[in-house]
């Protein structure tokens, strides 16, 4: 899909475990200040890759009508769990201003940039009748090519800035599958009509972050690139 998932994240980091992760992380100089896991990381279960499966699943799953990342409205749709999703914009404009109430204790997890390819859309639009463009190993050539534009990404959080972020925190998916309902935001992206129902595979392709529960309190996340330019105005509960 000709789309890109951009949000912000954290700041100056070194190494230290987390509670409810296994392997390395790495953590802001001051306790106080925002943490980030590692992208080698298991985080709360599941490997960054896997988080971004799940992210796309989520999305997917979401009516276009109150969905966060069309109405810039309630961040807390479909959120469940000790980990939150926030995301950029699939349609236009490309700047976006969001504001975010997060409970106490829920880490957040975002793509910064990427890009996702399904055989139902190369089915559907992209390449209809062309079983080639519907492999695997299509699909994958599809979103990495896709993310050659994208140029200058940075993530900051209470303005500092993620160092290194694209050498850094480049992710992969696994191969996975999702579920649209009747009124899917592929409908609205791509202008035309897709069934509902239950589709496989998809695969993703980008930049993300799994950002450590934020301490209570205000926090801005910033993010841009060639493409946009996107804030969260975040308030974590005491």
């Amino acid at each position: 899909m000709k789309r890109l998932y951009l949000v912000a994240i954290t700041a100056v980091i070194l190494g230290l475990a987390l509670a409810g992760l296994t392997g390395p992380t790495v953590m802001a100089n001051n306790r106080d200040e925002p943490q980030v896991f590692d992208r080698d990381s298991v985080a709360y279960g599941r490997t960054y890759g896997e988080w971004m499966a799940a992210w796309n699943q989520w999305s997917f799953s979401l009516p276009v009508s109150g969905h966060p990342l069309f109405t810039d409205g309630d961040c807390s749709v479909g959120q469940s769990g000790p980990v939150w999703f926030l995301g950029g914009a699939f349609i236009p404009p490309s700047t976006r201003v969001r504001h975010c109430n997060v409970p106490s204790g829920k880490a957040l997890f975002f793509p910064v940039v990427d890009w996702e390819d399904s055989t139902l859309e190369e089915s559907v639009v992209e390449h209809p009748g062309d079983a080639t463009y519907q492999q695997i190993v299509a699909l994958r050539s599809f979103v990495e090519s896709g993310l050659e534009g994208v140029t200058g990404p940075y993530c900051e959080i209470d303005y500092q800035r993620i160092p290194h972020l694209a050498k850094r925190f480049r992710v992969q998916s696994p191969v996975f599958g999702f579920t649209i309902p009747e009124n899917n935001l592929l409908n609205v992206v791509y202008g035309t009509t897709f069934e509902a129902g239950t589709y496989f595979p998809a695969v993703d392709d980008g930049w993300d972050v799994m950002l450590a529960p934020l301490p209570p309190g205000d926090h801005v996340l910033h993010f841009g690139s060639n493409w946009n330019d996107i804030t969260y105005y975040l308030h974590v509960a005491k």
